[in-house]
């Protein structure tokens, strides 16, 4: 299914809650309140078999009222929040993108890991504080991160060597970067890292996954545009394609510079506490994003 044939409509849903512990996920849930194969491949968990297509009711048929999307919609200072609802030729809803874009200049950002210990994300959430926490990269059977992560200066695991790519933050701020370009040096002063593939833009803009593969899954993306801004993007009805999200994220008009791939199926999802909104996860994961405001 190309992107090309896609129509965009635009509007924010209230969709019904799924469960976060489903092995068989519900329809994807993104809640607002009124207030790849040619690269080497670890083990995966929850990540590999693409999610079951999504059912929709003639209710989801699009009307000519909504707009064409959102477009960027200011939450706070330095926050804002997109969703961009696309189309098959039929008309029917085929998937719904929720994005956030950062300005670094208003929030910090951290990586949470726990081994062999996954949580869910609104328990993350509640742990750490954060306004917004994201799922994070691939991780094992065991609940291991499958490349390296860096937290509060403290590196673990292993890093990938000749592909992926890497969310850092050191002391100039949040960073994304391919690991082809920039290899992951022992020495480097990261205060918070977290590895994972494949890089879909290599730095300029460029698409970073040229190849088919034809699997269809719910993706999570993070990247940063030509102004230095990370954004988050979350596709979860399970539509693109890695190949697909590539171009897309090429061809769109989000300006992005790198961007990096991460855990996706059962993984993806985003909690938002202010406000409060939800792109629901149906697994527990032992590593994630994490964001705060800065005081």
């Amino acid at each position: 299914m190309g992107i090309r044939r896609w129509l965009l409509v635009a509007g924010c849903w209230l969709l019904v809650v799924g469960c976060e512990t489903a092995v068989s996920p519900p329809s994807p849930t993104v809640i607002l309140n009124a207030q790849p194969t040619t690269q080497p491949t670890p083990s995966l968990h929850h990540s590999i078999t693409p999610s079951p297509p999504v059912t929709l009711s003639p209710g989801y048929l699009v009307t000519p009222s909504p707009p064409p999307d959102t477009g960027w919609q200011m939450l706070q200072t330095g926050l804002e929040r997109r969703i961009i609802r696309l189309v098959d030729a039929e008309g029917r809803l085929n998937e719904q993108l929720y994005l956030l874009r950062l300005d670094p200049a208003h929030f910090t950002f951290q990586v949470a890991y726990s081994p062999g210990q996954p949580k869910s994300l609104t328990t993350w959430q509640a742990e750490t504080g954060a306004q917004i926490v994201v799922n994070g990269g691939f991780f094992t059977e065991a609940y291991e991160a499958t490349g390296l992560i860096v937290v509060d200066g403290v590196a673990g695991g292993a890093s990938y060597v000749d592909f992926g790519g890497m969310f850092t933050v050191t002391a100039a701020g949040p960073e994304v970067r391919w690991l082809v370009e920039r290899p992951y040096l022992p020495n480097e002063p990261l205060q918070f890292a977290l590895q994972s593939f494949p890089v879909l833009v290599k730095p300029g803009g460029q698409i970073g996954f040229p190849d088919e593969d034809g699997v269809q899954a719910r993706r999570t993306v993070v990247a940063q545009d030509g102004n230095g801004r990370i954004l988050f993007l979350l596709a979860p009805y399970g539509s693109f394609t890695l190949h697909e999200m590539s171009r897309f994220l090429v061809e769109s008009d989000l300006s992005i510079d790198v961007a990096l791939n991460l855990d996706g199926g059962t993984s993806t999802g985003l909690v938002l506490s202010e406000p409060e909104e939800q792109v629901l996860a149906f697994t527990a994961v032992p590593a994630v994003i994490t964001v705060f405001p800065r005081n």
